[in-house]
């Protein structure tokens, strides 16, 4: 059984940098994908960054590209999505996801596995 922990999430100041850990066990790190999705109030989910083991490839949407780094620790089974110059906008719940399968990796749909989301807040 796939299970993710999200964390590191909590209060941060717009222009302010946050880094969050997803923590897998039970997942095949050599193929698939984990992604990182955020959705805000009255919105629907939204992918924010994905990591495809397969090819070890990296996405990232426009909203956070230049702004956001996707990087995995197999060691630790355990991947960081660490943003920078945060602003209101990136207020969210952020959950990560993994599976197996190839696909794009920034869309809900691929992934069968969710952790439970951990809640950011940037003040402006």
């Amino acid at each position: 059984e796939v299970q993710l922990q999200a964390s590191g999430g909590g209060l941060v100041q717009a222009g302010g940098s946050l880094r969050l850990s997803c923590t897998v066990s039970g997942f095949t790190w050599k193929n698939g994908a984990i992604g990182w999705f955020r959705q805000a109030p009255g919105k629907e989910r939204e992918g924010v960054s994905c990591l495809r083991r397969t090819d070890g490839n990296t996405y990232y949407s426009d909203s956070v590209k230049g702004r956001a780094t996707i990087t995995s620790d197999s060691a630790k089974n355990t991947v960081y999505l660490q943003m920078n110059s945060v602003k209101p906008e990136d207020t969210a719940v952020y959950f990560c996801a993994a599976d197996t399968r190839y696909g794009q990796c920034l869309t809900a749909p691929l992934y069968r596995s969710w952790g439970q989301g951990t809640l950011v807040t940037v003040s402006s």
